[in-house]
């Protein structure tokens, strides 16, 4: 069993999550979103604190990501590529192309990639153009559970940390 550590940064301790209580039309869709990178699991509780004006929290879990890519529907982006382009827009604009999945990994359509994102969905900007300026970001990296039963079977909480 290959056990990795996850964080899940925000203002309420998750012992327990719930895939189906985020928001809806998001990168990779309605999910318990994860991260493999604590650093970026910081910046998600500092920022989601700020805007409600609360404390802090960085949940730490311990996932068996071997027993999901062995028993789950996955799909893993590697890249801001042409592939993770058209899944993001497609959930964004309500396509829901993240139903064929249990669980998906790959870059955040973060601050530093968004607008761009969002110049291609108002027909600013051309798909190659688009492309061209995203190839210039590494990827950050998420994890949206989107599979309860991956969560009660494979996601197991390890604690809690004030920031």
């Amino acid at each position: 069993m290959k056990e990795i550590v996850v964080y899940h940064g925000g203002t309420d301790i998750i012992e327990n999550p719930i895939c189906k209580f985020g928001r809806e039309n998001l990168d990779f869709g309605q999910g318990f979103y994860i991260t493999d990178l604590r650093e970026q699991a910081v910046i998600w509780a500092g920022n989601m604190a700020k805007a409600r004006n609360k404390s802090a929290i960085l949940n730490r879990y311990k996932l068996n990501k071997s027993a999901i890519l062995d028993e789950y529907k996955y799909k893993i982006f590697k890249a801001y590529d042409k592939e993770w382009f058209e899944f993001i827009i497609g959930n964004r604009i309500g396509l829901e192309l993240f139903k064929r999945y249990d669980y998906i990994e790959g870059g955040i359509a973060n601050d530093r990639v968004i607008d761009t994102i969002n110049l291609y969905i108002a027909g600013l900007i051309d798909f190659n153009f688009a492309l061209r300026e995203l190839s210039k970001h590494s990827p950050n990296n998420q994890m949206c559970i989107l599979n309860q039963d991956i969560v009660n079977k494979h996601l197991i909480f390890d604690g809690t940390e004030q920031l």
